[in-house]
């Protein structure tokens, strides 16, 4: 059949012309039945995509940009964002597209890059780290016919289209392995507050604490940043206080709180015990191995670009919303190999969430 079109095969196979798109370029995240399907279609009918046509035709690119609010030394020391770049260059790849990325440390940065990035014709879409330093270029994004999307809950959420994971329910799971092992005196280490991701993790321990009918004590709280250092200073102010364990908002953070435990003379998890978020390397490799809350941060990076490449292609007139699940990965510094209050999991185990979240187009009630 000549002449035939995209939309055409679609309609033969029975699927959305995205599916067929990523059949022809050969993403790994068809189902295989479709996969099978739609081939036998295009194989019967003899259709051959021109892709120079059709990029001359619907003006892409093939390039998407990825913008991190950190500058060059942070993004390479922090190791959250190259897992986090790592899963979305392999979905790049798959999907034969061409990966551009931006680092924002200050204002001077945006100000030069915000032009070049939301002027169509340089990308087809962006994917935006979301943080308070990147709210003037939500807005820019909003008022523009880019498509983007948020990698995280921004501040505002109202017509954004993000990707996140189930903070609250993650901070909960941690909460609530420290409160069954029977600690009396759990602290925490936060994020900045300016952070989506630490104000749901705190809502997420604070529900899991008043739940089990126990207080929060001020000076068992300390903000940090995220950082090492800063986990290791909010953890010299909250000693004074005497905590028995302590949920971080960070592997990274708990690496440097675990630090000020040692210099202070007191071990892990005998004296203080820990659980941090993000199931990083590092947490396996560690001294004392870390129980974490492991969110899936390569995955992430894959399901983010397949969201904004459904976007480029359809378009969207609601906002694309999706919530990914988290996992308790049990190790060392949480002390259940040595306590008997609670009959725990052994070393390694993983307690998966239950009805981890996967929702597109429309939000979800927490």
């Amino acid at each position: 059949m000549d002449n035939l079109k995209l939309e055409d095969i679609a309609k033969l196979a029975g699927v959305s012309r995205s599916t067929v798109s990523r059949v022809i370029n050969s993403s790994p995240n068809v189902d295989p039945a479709t996969r099978k399907r739609v081939e036998k279609i295009i194989d019967s009918t003899g259709y051959h995509p021109n892709l120079a046509a059709r990029s001359l035709v619907s003006q892409r690119t093939n390039i998407i940009g990825l913008v991190i609010p950190k500058t060059t030394e942070t993004f390479f020391t922090d190791p959250y964002f190259p897992q986090l770049t790592q899963g979305v260059a392999f979905a790049c790849n798959n999907n034969h597209l061409t990966l551009s990325l931006f680092l924002v440390g200050n204002e001077e940065d945006e100000a030069e890059i915000t032009p070049r990035i939301t002027r169509r014709g340089m990308l087809d879409g962006i994917l935006v780290q979301s943080s308070e330093k990147m709210d003037k270029l939500f807005k820019k994004l909003l008022s523009s016919s880019m498509p983007y999307l948020a990698l995280g809950r921004p501040q505002e959420e109202e017509a954004v289209n993000y990707i996140d994971v189930d903070n609250v329910r993650g901070a909960k799971q941690a909460a609530n392995h420290l409160i069954g092992l029977g600690y009396q005196r759990i602290g925490m280490i936060t994020g900045a507050i300016q952070s989506t991701a630490a104000t749901d993790r705190s809502e997420g321990f604070r529900q899991a604490m008043s739940k089990a009918q126990r207080k929060i004590e001020p000076g068992l709280v300390a903000e940090g940043d995220f950082s090492e250092i800063s986990g290791y200073e909010a953890m010299k102010k909250i000693l004074s206080h005497r905590p028995d364990a302590i949920f971080s908002q960070s592997d990274i953070m708990a690496i440097g709180a675990m630090r000020a435990v040692r210099e202070a003379g007191l071990s892990v998890p005998e004296d203080i015990a820990f659980v941090g978020y993000d199931d990083l390397p590092i947490a396996s490799v560690s001294t004392t191995k870390l129980t974490t809350i492991r969110q899936p941060i390569t995955h992430f990076g894959i399901k983010a670009v397949e969201m904004l490449l459904d976007m480029i292609e359809n378009g969207t007139k609601v906002a694309n919303r999706m919530i990914l699940g988290t996992e308790l990965v049990i190790r060392e510094t949480c002390g259940a190999g040595i306590r008997t209050t609670f009959s725990a999991p052994k070393s390694e185990e993983i307690e998966s969430v239950p009805n981890s979240l996967d929702i597109i187009g429309g939000t979800t009630d927490q």
